[in-house]
């Protein structure tokens, strides 16, 4: 049952239209981005200036004759990729974001599946493109974001932005045309093709209803407003940036900086000074691993750190707040002014939310999946946890069925945030969509009796021993990946014929980095085959001496790369049961 209440009164809007203007009535001359200007340096962009770019561009795609089409849009987030984003959609079509990683393939299937013959993207995809012109389903108009040379081959978004201004000065009948749109806030306005961990790619369809309900929810629970600053890095296809990162501090009059590269992401920290970080959990682990590593490797940094750790707790418990001096010179990495972490995608490990939260940085963990536009359940400004993903957000029902012997279950969802469905798929609709509205996640997870819900993996990747006993795989993961000697994990199960037993296995990345550092300081040299056999097999003996019998780990490969993921860094599953791959 859903116990989740609004914390904060927020205005509700309908629609993108409504979402702009209500900023700008509240915030106009507040800057609504931080851009960089050619030499480098930074300027502001203000919400009244943000919205006559978006309606010049509109006026453009009016005269375009591109009103109320499918339009994709691939590339690295920028100021030109929110500005079609939206203007697309406030004139009634609908955007398809495409992920800037895909090959060709997948990349001519998305544009063909979904019928779209505009493509908005920068140089560099549109290089990736062209190389395999003449293998296009069929023509495309291109536009590329970030140009600076004309060509016959495509359009310039600096020209077709100019052109929309130029209709405005004019006083076009193109512009009243786009300015009167008011675009149905339940028809499909952005169709997301997810490539998830089982390797499936599936046309989501959203309407600007299920995300203006996402953004206004999560921050009737969650406040930031004028004075936030954000640095958007986490790529913009993805429904999790573009609906927490960038249109909710659009909705509350924040201000948004893009990072310029992940090579220069500390660098854009210091830069840019954000309060207000949302992130994948990998990321906010090696930022956590690094302020360890840099503790441990300064004299008598650990004992400094215990101490700061005490100083802060004692204060605390006194309703004195001293966080942000005490551990000044480890939140000075991330600008200085950080002040919340913004975290989803995947399972978080408790100890660097503590660390974070000791250090003056609250971290928000939430749940979601972009079916749900995406947010389904979150921590916030009247709840903090470290162990689970908090309630469902207001306006939102959860439920568990299914449940077994321990509570655990598949989540249900059921409210505005739910999709309409499976993009020329009516059968997979159906199957994931009950008739009572439920959209059935395929995710394990157990609810206790205030509402809190905790995730427990996916259905399909439980390992169902032949004595009927279920093991969660991200359970052992999360155990394996508490060591620093193994940088990832993956633990899957299979029938051995032999013993007519399911074994369990663990597939390790060893950190070996760490392990080169332990064996020097230890004086020892850097173990090799064999050896490095050894320590994972004790490693993994002293791992099973805590867990129940059935969940024994009795096989340990290693491998020499990393684990093939998603771009939220998850990692695919079925991309990864040959060790030999990359």
């Amino acid at each position: 049952m859903n116990t989740n209440k609004a914390l904060y009164d927020v205005p509700q809007v309908k629609n993108f239209k409504e979402l702009i203007e209500n900023s700008v009535k509240l915030y106009g001359n507040e800057p609504a981005f931080k851009l960089r200007n050619s030499d480098g340096s930074l300027y502001d962009i203000n919400y009244i200036s943000f919205k006559e770019d978006i309606y010049a561009l509109g006026a453009a795609i009016t005269d375009l004759g591109w009103l109320g089409k499918q339009v994709a849009i691939m590339g690295l987030n920028s100021y030109n990729w929110v500005m079609t984003y939206l203007a697309v959609q406030i004139g009634g079509g609908c955007t398809v974001p495409i992920d800037k990683e895909l090959y060709f393939e997948d990349i001519n299937t998305i544009l063909e599946v979904s019928e779209t013959d505009i493509f908005f993207l920068d140089t560099k995809a549109y290089k990736k493109i062209i190389e395999h012109k003449n293998e296009l389903s069929h023509e495309i108009t291109f536009v590329v974001l970030d140009a600076k040379e004309p060509s016959d081959d495509f359009m310039m978004f600096s020209d077709v932005l100019e052109r929309g201004r130029t209709l405005v000065t004019a006083g076009s009948e193109c512009v009243a045309t786009y300015s009167a749109i008011d675009a149905d806030p339940n028809k499909m306005s952005v169709l997301s093709f997810t490539s998830g961990t089982s390797g499936l790619t599936k046309g989501v369809m959203l309407t600007q209803g299920n995300i203006c309900f996402a953004v206004t929810s999560n921050c009737s629970v969650a406040k930031c407003g004028p004075g936030d600053q954000y640095l958007s890095v986490c790529p913009c296809h993805h429904t999790m940036e573009m609906t927490e990162g960038i249109l909710i501090p659009l909705y509350t009059g924040c201000c948004i900086a893009f990072n310029d590269s992940l090579l220069h992401l500390m660098k854009n920290l210091q830069e840019i000074k954000p309060t207000i970080f949302v992130c994948v959990p990998l990321m906010m682990e090696k930022f956590w691993l690094k302020i360890m590593s840099a503790v441990s490797e300064k004299k008598g940094g650990k004992l400094k750190l215990t101490f700061g750790k005490l100083v802060a707790e004692a204060t605390n418990a006194v309703g004195i707040n001293m966080n942000d001096r005490i551990f000044e010179e480890i939140t000075k990495n991330f600008g200085g002014r950080l002040r919340l972490f913004v975290v989803g995608g995947a399972a978080v490990p408790p100890q660097p939310v503590k660390d974070f939260k000791t250090f003056g940085v609250d971290s928000y963990i939430g749940y979601g999946m972009t079916e749900c536009a995406p947010l389904i359940a979150c921590n916030h400004d009247a709840l903090f946890t470290t162990d689970s993903v908090g309630k469902p957000i207001p306006g939102v029902d959860v439920k568990i069925i299914n449940e077994d012997s321990n509570g655990i279950g598949e989540i249900c969802v059921k409210g505005p945030n739910v999709m309409l469905g499976y993009y020329k798929d009516e059968a997979l609709t159906k199957e994931t969509i009950d008739e009572f509205g439920y959209l059935h996640t395929g995710d394990l997870g157990s609810m206790d009796s205030e509402g809190i819900l905790r995730i427990h993996g996916r259905i399909k990747n439980v390992i169902v021993t032949k004595n009927g006993k279920n093991i969660y795989p991200e359970e052992l993961e999360y155990h394996l990946n508490n060591n620093p000697l193994v940088a990832e994990s993956m633990v899957v199960g299979f029938e051995n014929e032999e013993e007519d037993d399911t074994i369990v296995e663990a597939k390790i990345f060893p950190d070996f980095d760490a392990i080169k550092k332990k064996y020097q300081e230890k004086g020892k040299d850097v173990p090799t085959g064999i050896e490095l056999e050894k320590l994972f097999d004790d490693m993994i003996k002293e791992l099973n001496k805590k867990l129940p019998n059935y969940k024994n780990i009795k096989k340990v490969t290693l491998r020499d790369n990393e684990f093939i993921k998603t771009t939220t860094m998850k990692i695919k599953r079925y991309a990864n049961m040959d060790n030999e791959k990359e």
